[in-house]
C-alpha cells in the first residue's frame, strides 16, 4: 500500500482550493493500491489557506503566522493512517513545506527552493517509509 498527496489524487486540498491531479496516481487509489491524505487539512488547516513555507523547523504562512504545530499534529496524523494501512512508500507533492522531499521553497515565497524536506516527507523517512516525489 501507498500513501499519496491528496491533490495528486485530484482532490482539491491545495491551499488555493485546488488539485494537481496525476493520472497515474489517480489510477493507483482507484486500483485500491493506494490511500489519498492531505496532512495540511489532518492538522486542522482550512481549504482555502494562505500559502506557507518551511524555514528550518518553522512553517510560516505568507503573512507571518507561524503554522508549525498544525504541520506537525497533520503529519503525525497522516503518519498514523499510513501505518493503520501498512503504506510501505509515499508518493507525495514536490516542493511543498509539508509533502516535499529532497527540495522545498526556501521560506521566501520567490519560487526559489532549496534542499531539505517538507514536514510530512520528512517524518516518513524517520519511520522507514520510502518517499517518492511527484512534480
Amino acid at each position: 500500500m501507498k500513501i499519496v498527496s491528496a491533490c495528486l489524487a485530484g482532490i482539491h486540498c491545495r491551499f488555493d482550493c485546488k488539485a494537481k491531479p496525476r493520472p497515474e496516481i489517480e489510477a493507483l487509489v482507484e486500483n485500491g493500491e493506494a490511500l489519498p491524505v492531505c496532512p495540511e487539512q489532518l492538522g486542522g488547516l482550512p481549504t482555502p489557506r494562505k500559502p506557507a513555507e518551511r524555514i528550518g523547523d518553522k512553517v510560516l504562512a505568507i503573512d507571518g503566522t507561524d503554522v508549525t504545530q498544525e504541520y506537525k499534529q497533520g503529519a503525525e496524523e497522516a503518519l498514523r493512517i499510513a501505518r493503520l494501512c501498512g503504506a510501505t512508500e509515499a508518493l507525495l507533492k514536490s516542493k511543498s513545506p509539508m509533502c516535499g522531499s529532497n527540495k522545498i521553497y526556501d521560506g521566501t515565497f520567490s519560487g526559489t527552493t532549496v534542499n531539505g524536506d517538507g514536514v510530512f516527507a520528512e517524518l516518513l523517512k524517520r519511520h522507514g517509509i520510502k518517499v517518492s516525489e511527484i512534480d
